[in-house]
């Protein structure tokens, strides 16, 4: 069984918001320490970033309009990065954080789904929310700002048997009707590749985004089904992650995640659809 959620998801653009502030970072810094929150909802963005980029509010505010609306207010509170932290990170990239990780090629039941999410986002772009249980050939779809029965009728082409489409009836979805924030929908971004730390609103010195990517691209490029990269844990300062029975560098780890994620666009359009 897997969930998926889109972009306009409210969680999901509490995670857009966190990737374009770290994309801005970037931009203004070479390598930059970010982590942050965002928590959206009626009418009100707040963000917490600890961060050693001098932003300014006005790029902030226009990037949670862009995102989440002219109308929402934002409440920002911008911090420098703790000072033993920015110690350890301050002659060479390690790791910035505490983590256990997998990697895993997406299987066929995830597939499925985000390619039919992505091309139901693409038509009609508003906030949806869909789970696909694929032992039961089964698919929820809780899609806002369509007529229900119509909606369902255009499912049936997809092939799939079972249907159950806004169980509640029309909603008009958004975060005047649900809350976001940051991180909240991982089983979206990840799919079995779960485990602990968020992957969002950081630099690429957070094990949290550098090895989960690593290991994802490790994991998709084996033609694997079954979960190809075994690790263990890695903690703050490591300059090596034990990863597949060997030790390899930080360094790499961080490099070889942000070049995938500089393909994919950056921060922000791995924040979109996650790693699935």
């Amino acid at each position: 069984m897997f969930e998926k959620v889109n972009p306009q998801h409210p969680d999901k653009q509490a995670d857009r918001i966190g990737g374009a502030i770290v994309d801005l970072g970037y931009k203004l810094q070479d390598t930059p320490k970010i982590a942050g929150e965002c928590l959206l909802g009626h009418g009100n963005c707040h963000i917490i970033i600890e961060t050693s980029v001098d932003y300014k509010r006005q790029d902030i505010e226009d990037i949670v309009h862009r995102i989440a609306g002219y109308n929402v207010k934002v409440d920002l509170q911008i911090v420098p990065q703790d000072v033993h932290l920015a110690t350890n990170q301050s002659k060479q990239i390690k790791c910035g954080d505490n983590g256990i990780f997998k990697g895993c090629k997406p299987n066929d039941e995830e597939v499925r789904l985000s390619r039919i999410v992505r091309a139901l986002y693409k038509k009609y772009g508003y906030d949806g929310k869909y789970i696909y249980d694929s032992e039961q050939d089964l698919l929820v779809a809780c899609q806002s700002n369509v007529d229900t029965e119509k909606f369902r009728e255009e499912l049936e082409l997809t092939g799939i048997k079972n249907i159950v489409v806004n169980p509640l009836g029309n909603w008009t979805g958004g975060s005047d009707v649900d809350t976001g924030a940051c991180n909240r929908k991982l089983g979206s971004d990840m799919g079995r590749a779960v485990t602990g730390g968020g992957l969002h609103f950081k630099d690429i010195s957070k094990a949290d985004v550098s090895v989960n990517v690593y290991l994802h691209k490790l994991a998709k490029e084996s033609g694997k089904d079954e979960l190809p990269v075994k690790f263990a844990m890695c903690s703050i300062g490591d300059k090596e992650v034990y990863v597949d029975g060997k030790y390899i560098s930080y360094r790499e780890i961080s490099k070889v995640a942000l070049d995938y994620i500089r393909e994919l666009g950056g921060f922000e359009k791995l924040a979109e659809w996650g790693l699935v």
